[in-house]
């Protein structure tokens, strides 16, 4: 699939390329990260061969994330228009200030204008709640935003780390009053973390959200940099994500991914991107990258696709254990339909039911 395959995002029109370029790294004033320079090439490189999706956050970099797109492309009109600027509110970047952060209106409204000033545009295509804010109700949240949209400040809304429940209650909330309602999920999602599966996966395709995973490659732990071989070798500059995940499971997995990658002329980490970009739900990827060659290699596993055998492989080496009440989804059938089949799936009669020659109570 090309880059320049665009799909539209979740129940609305808004098309987005596969692959979404995270700029979390754009900057060095964490002490890690891609130079200014870098950080417009690898947007250069991006836009050129068709992306349109760049994915960024009030506080990635302490706001010098967004102020390198803006100065790279906010003064380019007609570039600009052509691309899906996305970034976040939530984050607080002045300490002391109770009200700098959350979801609460008064930060919602003073962190949009702040965002639009650095990224140097009148409009941001999609906003999203970064994470939840559990002191400020939802409809206060939504409620905000719908006036942002309104004024023609963002054109659309987005959640971010949130219980499914929650978003749930946001996106009804928001289409019986007539609100704008989300119509993108952003959450970790990756081989080494698939209980998104669960609740959020499913609450996604109810509603009409389009997934964009975040971390596809589990800070690194899939880039097929730590094998067994170099175990406790090789740190990474975000170690405190990385290292709980150096362990006998990893190790398995990204064996067996370097099998499969063997087999396509590829790599490790584009064969854990190809897996993620076929589940269920997903719409674009966010794929981030420090250096022009990592960004190279990121979008190369667009060419890659995996047969029916090699994603049931490493699904078995991944599937995770649901909890209640999905761990009793597979007795239903049998209690809803049992000796009847619907939409394909049959069951055996479940033991309750009426025998021949019995009354009905």
């Amino acid at each position: 699939m090309p880059l320049d395959h665009y799909l539209t995002l979740g129940r609305s029109g808004l098309r987005v390329s596969p692959l979404c370029l995270g700029t979390m790294t754009f900057g060095e004033d964490l002490g890690w990260g891609s130079s200014v320079e870098e950080s417009q090439q690898i947007l250069d490189r991006f836009i050129d061969l068709g992306g349109n999706f760049i994915d960024t956050a009030n506080f990635y970099t302490k706001g010098h994330s967004e102020k390198i797109i803006g100065d790279h492309l906010g003064r380019d009109r007609a570039r600009r228009d052509r691309l899906v600027i996305a970034t976040k509110f939530s984050g607080n970047l002045y300490p002391g200030d109770p009200n700098a952060g959350g979801s609460g209106r008064k930060s919602i409204v003073s962190a949009c204008e702040n965002s639009l000033r650095r990224l140097q545009t009148d409009y941001i295509d999609l906003y999203w709640l970064h994470n939840w804010d559990v002191h400020t109700p939802i409809e206060e949240t939504m409620a905000a935003l719908e006036d942002l949209v309104r004024a023609g400040k963002v054109r659309y809304l987005g959640v971010s780390d949130t219980p499914a429940w929650k978003v749930a209650e946001a996106n009804v909330t928001a289409r019986f009053r007539g609100w704008s309602a989300f119509i993108g999920l952003q959450i970790e999602y990756s081989l080494l973390e698939r209980t998104v599966e669960q609740e959020l996966i499913p609450m996604a395709g109810e509603l009409g959200l389009g997934v964009t995973p975040w971390s596809p490659l589990k800070s690194g732990a899939l880039s097929g940099k730590y094998r067994r071989a170099n175990a406790g070798e090789l740190k990474g500059d975000r170690g405190f994500f990385l290292d709980p995940f150096l362990n006998e499971k990893t190790y398995a997995l990204v064996d067996q991914l370097d099998v499969i990658a063997k087999a396509h002329d590829s790599t490790v980490a584009r064969v854990a991107l190809a897996w993620l970009r076929v589940q269920p739900g997903v719409t674009s990827t966010i794929v981030g990258a420090r250096r022009p060659a990592q960004l190279e290699d990121n979008l190369k596993s667009l060419d890659v696709t995996l047969t029916a055998e090699e994603l049931g492989r490493l699904d078995m080496l991944t599937k995770p254990t649901f909890g209640f009440p999905q761990n009793m989804q597979a007795m239903f059938p049998a209690i809803h339909n049992g000796g009847t089949s619907v939409n394909g799936l049959s069951a055996p009669p479940s033991g309750f039911v009426l025998e021949k020659g019995d009354k009905p109570y």
